[in-house]
């Protein structure tokens, strides 16, 4: 089992691995191009990096991501500006889904032993982001978290655990604080 498949079975994997080296090399140049087109020249940004964009998907600059071909999303999408989408994991996004600036969307996280920390091992856990949900400016979605259908995170939230469907959700820990 190679390393990359070990990230997508959510077993402990090593990032160092040259085959994920030399793909998050290729990111960064694919980034480095992106992120210094001219924003009004929509048809060359059209092209993107991800992995799929649905029709009218709009992704601002700048824009970061580990490799961008784990991450998918639907149509109508929106992602703002200086968003960061850590997805050595996948990272699924619905249609009609609005992300505002400075959002942070991560699937990786550290070994817990120590030993296994030190050796730079680390887990991935996908993120699924349903239709129709809104995530506020400077909201951070942690890995393995689930938003429901509809729902609205609100602005610096920190999304530890599953939001379910048409709620509004916000703080640190992010909380469910009504249904829509």
């Amino acid at each position: 089992m190679t390393e990359k498949e070990k990230s997508y079975a959510e077993m402990l994997y090593q990032p160092g691995d040259p085959e994920l080296v030399a793909d998050r090399e290729i990111t960064i140049k694919k980034l480095y191009e992106y992120n210094n087109l001219n924003p009004l020249d929509r048809e060359a940004r059209s092209k993107g990096i991800l992995g799929k964009v649905g029709s009218n998907g709009v992704v601002d600059q700048p824009l970061f991501c580990t490799y961008g071909y784990n991450t998918t999303v639907g149509d109508n999408f929106f992602l703002n500006v200086n968003c960061k989408l850590m997805d050595s994991g996948k990272i699924t996004i619905g249609n009609n889904v609005f992300i505002a600036p400075n959002v942070c969307i991560i699937t990786e996280e550290h070994a817990m032993d120590v030993e296994q920390r030190i050796a730079g091992l680390e887990y991935t856990h996908p993120v699924t982001i349903g239709d129709n949900v809104w995530i506020c400016a400077g909201a951070l979605i942690l890995p393995g978290v689930t938003i429901g259908e509809g729902s609205i995170i609100g602005a610096g939230s920190v999304v530890t655990k599953d939001i379910p469907p048409k709620c509004l959700a916000v703080g640190n820990p992010c909380k469910v604080i009504r249904k829509l």
